[in-house]
């Protein structure tokens, strides 16, 4: 492995280096906008092209996977990931149970704002260290020597961990969904007509994990105008519930003043206070992909700044699309206490027939929801097998060799995706020990999640932000502000996530979330001081290269517009 930099003493050169693709990257390619190149803008392209994989070669890796998404592309990606409505629809029953319309509306909008701060913390750093390996790299890079190996260790592993464990929230999350949205058909009133055993959802959850993954691996090409498709159709679809719900409103309309003021945490049993904060997992769980999008890195035409862009442009599109979903279905809720003592634990469908009346309606409505889930489950299961390759080729993962390997054909790491579906798979059967299994995959995915996107910010705000002061996404002043809400947020998330929904908790209704990350915990620790500590180098990294290839890139640019 070749030597590692001195970080230290060349905090500006790898920002410098980005700043060349940067300046590349200002024109604007007409092909993300579906018109016809010259050869002018074609040579552009390509430089494109040549100076990403130039600078991801410097950074020590060779370019793999194919550069194919433009930035409109990395955008809804983005977008997929989080699914709204979808996310919010399959855990509506937290804020329900944590406060009702208070925890619902101002609950979606304070995790919305604090999330923009983690998105442009993110962002900065992306923009200067844009790669497959995301914040286990650029903790690597950002850390002092002294502590970069063991930084990156944690760091790596909890990206890793918390990839796998919400894109199984998001498939078993797509089953519970399916299920409830199956029985607003009743064989008799108030029985529907799945019965939902135990089996039954497992195996619906199997099939479903199998799909995602059949398409993400089939289909890698395809995957762009997916999800392009992806957004007309949630939009479509979110206009049809919120007219529908509105106008026909069987059950009438609530006032204002219950919609955004009414605070019931009467059914979770915590004090108000807290029972608001531990409902907030709604918002967590719908905004916890942000920093996913990272993954795909190596398949983006111009990655030091579109994904920056990305992660922001979708965390402010997804907050206004959040409100127009909640807003209408606070209007037309149910009672309360009936929603959060529901069996199935998916509000949603009952809602919404509560609000139409009849069973037909209902499920058109939903259908947008659940075509909608299935695009979110193979967009994180795209971007889980990236993150797990990523992190495998440089050693870290046991049986790396295996992982780390790219099929060619396919165009796709092939093998990292089987493992992380083979993970899920197994981690499902929790369910038949337990119902509340979706509260432990959801909890210590949002949870692994949230602290893999601290890691870096800490780091980065620890060394006076002095790697990213020159990158292409740099906030200045307010990017202080946003290091330090990130950084609040995780240290409140982490054991907030761990706490069951309401109390007295019994050994179904229990949060297994600390369960599972504590496991997490133990056997990465423990595979650290077994094997990673004496074997695990990290990330290669070579400095010579990035200024070569900044050097090159320079000259190619001043060709090109000499030409």
């Amino acid at each position: 492995m070749a030597d590692h930099i001195n970080h230290d003493a060349n905090f500006g050169f790898e920002a410098n280096a980005y700043t060349v693709e940067h300046d590349l990257h200002q024109r604007k390619g007409s092909k993300a906008r579906g018109f016809s190149l010259t050869g002018r803008e074609k040579t552009m392209e390509e430089g494109d092209h040549h100076s990403a994989d130039e600078l991801l070669e410097a950074m020590g890796y060779k370019a793999e996977l194919v550069r194919t998404r433009s930035t409109l592309q990395v955008v809804f990606m983005s977008f997929v990931l989080a699914s709204i409505p979808y996310g919010l629809a399959t855990t509506l029953y937290y804020p329900l149970v944590g406060g009702g319309p208070v925890n619902i509306i101002w609950g979606w909008v304070t995790v919305s704002l604090i999330i923009l701060c983690v998105a442009a913390s993110l962002g900065e750093i992306t923009s200067v260290f844009p790669t497959a390996g995301g914040v286990y790299y650029q903790t690597f890079m950002l850390a002092p020597p002294s502590y970069r190996k063991i930084a990156s260790w944690i760091c790596g592993w909890s990206f890793v961990v918390g990839n796998i464990t919400i894109t199984l929230a998001v498939n078993f999350g797509t089953t519970l969904f399916f299920v409830a949205c199956i029985n607003v058909f009743e064989s008799s009133p108030g029985v529907g007509i799945l019965e939902g055993t135990t089996w039954q959802v497992f195996l619906i959850f199997v099939a479903i994990t199998l799909l995602c993954n059949l398409v993400s691996a089939l289909a890698n090409k395809w995957l762009p105008w997916l999800d392009t498709f992806a957004i007309f159709w949630t939009f479509a679809g979110v206009i049809a519930i919120v007219v529908c719900t509105l106008v026909i409103a069987k059950n009438g309309r609530h006032s204002a003043k219950y919609v955004f003021t009414e605070f019931d945490p009467s059914n979770s049993g915590w004090t108000p206070g807290w029972s608001f904060c531990v409902g907030l997992l709604h918002a967590a769980y719908a905004t916890s992909s942000t920093g996913m999008i990272i993954s795909m890195c190596e398949e983006v035409e111009k990655p030091a700044t579109q994904v920056p862009k990305a992660m922001v442009a979708t965390i402010i599109i997804n907050t206004l699309g959040g409100l127009l979903f909640l807003i209408p279905l606070v209007f037309v809720l149910p009672n309360q206490a009936e929603l959060a003592a529901l069996v199935s634990g998916q509000p949603t469908p009952t809602i919404l027939k509560s609000a139409i009346g009849s069973s037909g309606g209902t499920i058109g409505l939903l259908i947008p929801l659940l075509v909608l889930a299935l695009f979110c489950g193979i967009g994180c299961t795209t971007a889980t097998s990236r993150c797990l390759w990523a992190f495998s080729r440089d050693g870290a993962i046991p049986g790396s060799k295996w992982w780390s390997q790219v099929n060619l054909k396919l165009d796709v790491p092939l093998n990292a995706m089987m493992l992380s579906m083979a993970v899920q798979i197994i981690l499902g059967v929790i369910y038949f020990g337990s119902t509340a299994a979706f509260n432990a995959f959801s909890g210590v995915g949002v949870i692994c999640l949230t602290l893999s996107y601290a890691v870096p910010i800490a780091v980065s705000l620890a060394q006076g932000r002095k790697a990213i002061a020159h990158g292409p996404f740099n906030l200045g002043v307010l990017g202080y502000v946003c290091n330090v809400i990130a950084i609040a947020w995780s240290l409140l998330a982490i054991p907030l996530f761990c706490m069951p929904t309401s109390i007295p908790a019994t050994a179904t209704s229990v949060n297994y979330a600390s369960a599972v990350f504590f496991a997490f915990v133990v056997i990465s620790s423990a595979w650290y001081f077994i094997w990673g500590k004496k074997n695990y180098a990290g990330p290669p990294t070579h400095e010579d290269d990035i200024l070569t290839a900044a050097r090159r890139a320079s000259v190619r640019h001043q060709e090109v517009l000499a030409k």
